[in-house]
């Protein structure tokens, strides 16, 4: 099912210069059984996506079909880069895709709201937790990834690729799940060091965090996510392991333990 496609201005330029950020937006709809707890205001749905990613991937199209049902309210994005925004994926840094989640929480997403994110897209939702704490009612991290460029990718990078780094600031990287390889810059490396958030003190969500992680992901090991686990701070923090599952998370089951997270958050928050 296509979806209603819109377009904000980002404002910031940061690394990739003016550009548009492509999102998708349903409103909720009246349900007394969804208000929440502690506001009269119904928790919303933001969705942020991973790195090298697309807001129109099964987990994002499966929450907006969820939501709609549900008569909740469900927000989706591209960053910079990626799929339907502007700007070119090889001059986005993290703190230039930080800014464009920032943009759609800010200017899209109205009241509190359960922030789903997957791999890097955890990230993004840790910081938003931290940034924007008064609004976020509760975190659901797939596979999370923060921290990941100089913590993951960077001790796993070839001889080539950091020679390639040294001498041009970029090498393109085989994708694991893509046919064509994708450019990781020096720039993206050198500026995450800015935003990492494992070796400073804990982000506090004040509701339920619950992280989802396959004991057979690929790219982000488990020991990740139970690093983020022992880090983070929520009422509760819950880490599940699916014993098989991979990175993306995206089969039938995993979906469906997906939104059983986002209901149990609901519930709690």
């Amino acid at each position: 099912m296509t979806h209603a496609l819109d377009y904000l201005e980002q404002p910031d330029f940061g690394s990739t210069g003016p550009r548009k950020i492509a999102y998708r937006h349903i409103a909720h709809k009246t349900r007394p059984d969804l208000q929440s707890q502690s506001s009269d205001t119904p928790a919303g749905i933001l969705f942020c996506g991973g790195f090298h990613s697309n807001m129109d991937g099964g987990k994002a199209e499966f929450l907006h079909e969820k939501c709609a049902q549900a008569g909740m309210a469900f927000t989706r994005f591209d960053y910079g880069g990626h799929g339907l925004s502007g700007g070119a994926f090889a001059d986005g840094t993290i703190g230039d895709w930080y800014c464009d989640a920032q943009l759609i929480f800010d200017q899209i997403c109205t009241g509190p709201q359960i922030v789903v994110g997957s791999s890097m897209g955890a990230w993004m939702a840790l910081m938003l937790a931290r940034d924007r704490a008064p609004r976020v009612a509760g975190l659901v991290l797939v596979a999370p990834a923060p921290d990941f460029p100089r913590k993951l990718m960077l001790p796993q990078l070839p001889k080539q690729a950091m020679v390639d780094l040294q001498r041009d600031g970029v090498w393109d990287r085989p994708s694991e799940f893509e046919d064509d390889p994708y450019p990781i810059t020096a720039k993206l490396i050198e500026e995450s060091k800015a935003h990492e958030l494992l070796d400073g003190p804990p982000v506090w969500v004040d509701g339920p965090i619950t992280i989802l992680h396959g004991t057979k992901d690929e790219v982000v090991p488990l020991s990740h996510a139970q690093a983020v686990a022992n880090w983070v701070q929520g009422d509760p923090v819950t880490l599940t392991t699916i014993e098989g599952g991979d990175h993306r998370l995206s089969t039938a089951p995993d979906l469906d333990r997906l939104w059983q997270a986002i209901e149990t958050t609901i519930g709690s928050s």
